[in-house]
């Protein structure tokens, strides 16, 4: 069936989200490969984590930036530990609460609470152009970081509105610990074996690249990019992909950036040929 994917075998490499995407696959009838880009830890020394959290507690921030929603739940795990839960749900709910994107909304709705704004763009920059159009002159803005990233520029902007600005970095990113397994994933696809692969953040381009070059295997995964279908779930993925000299097979319709869409999309795109992974094993 063209909507179907029975018998397809799928690449994803989504991280924070990983299990919800692999289970809606498998509910398509795809046969799954997952490969985490990275394995997701606590930080290691809490101290600063629990500081800010006080720091919001006692003072709520004007404004809170959440970058990501597993920076909320890494956040509301400290909470709950040193036992604020209470107190630093009502702290957020005194401030304008900016979203980067739908996952720390949904992470806010998981505590009750709301994002007042969404960006219409989940990236540093969307968040930057959203900022620009406030007064923030004379506010305290918290602002949730994740890792790898350099936050100089956002941060920078925010403080030439003349805001002051309190970051938190609750978790950190444990690399080596997934690099056998996107070793293993690229020579997959150079062997055929892989029907297409999803990507679903410009982060995940740049890290498959990373690896493969620090593993001598960018022109294996080269091969194997040419050959097997890439599924991006939208425009910042697109551009990710056109700036490494590759390139977007399939992509949702009608401007719908979420992971149902995408698979959708790769059913129905996939379904005009007979899955070729089967054949390859």
């Amino acid at each position: 069936m063209a909507d179907r994917l029975n018998g397809y075998r799928i690449l994803i490499l989504e991280t924070r989200e990983e299990a919800q995407f692999s289970r809606l696959l498998t509910e398509q009838g795809a046969d799954v490969l997952q490969c985490p880009m990275f394995t997701i830890h606590d930080a290691p020394d809490p101290a600063p984590i629990e500081a800010w959290i006080r720091r919001f507690v006692a003072t709520p921030c004007d404004d809170l930036v959440l970058m990501t929603g597993e920076g909320l739940r890494r956040l509301m795990k400290v909470v709950r530990r040193i036992g604020a839960e209470a107190d630093f749900i009502a702290a957020l709910g005194k401030s304008k609460k900016f979203a980067r994107g739908p996952k720390p909304g949904k992470a806010l709705r998981e505590i009750g609470l709301e994002p007042q704004v969404t960006t219409e763009k989940p990236t540093s920059e969307g968040i930057i152009e959203m900022l620009s159009k406030l007064d923030l002159g004379g506010h305290r803005v918290g602002l949730q970081l994740y890792p790898d990233k350099d936050h100089a520029k956002l941060i920078g902007a925010i403080t030439a509105q003349g805001a002051e600005v309190d970051t938190v970095l609750p978790y950190v990113y444990d690399a080596e610990a997934a690099d056998a397994n996107i070793v293993t994933a690229i020579a997959e696809m150079a062997q055929g074996r892989i029907d297409a692969i999803a990507l679903t953040s410009s982060g995940q381009v740049r890290r498959l690249l990373e690896v493969a070059k620090a593993h001598g295997c960018e022109a294996q995964l080269r091969e194997g990019l040419a050959q097997t279908p890439i599924a991006s779930v939208g425009p910042v993925v697109s551009d990710e992909l056109t700036s490494q000299g590759l390139r977007t097979d399939i992509a949702p319709a009608h401007e719908a950036y979420f992971m149902k869409p995408l698979i959708s999309a790769m059913a129905a795109a996939l379904g005009k040929t007979a899955p070729r992974a089967t054949t390859h094993r």
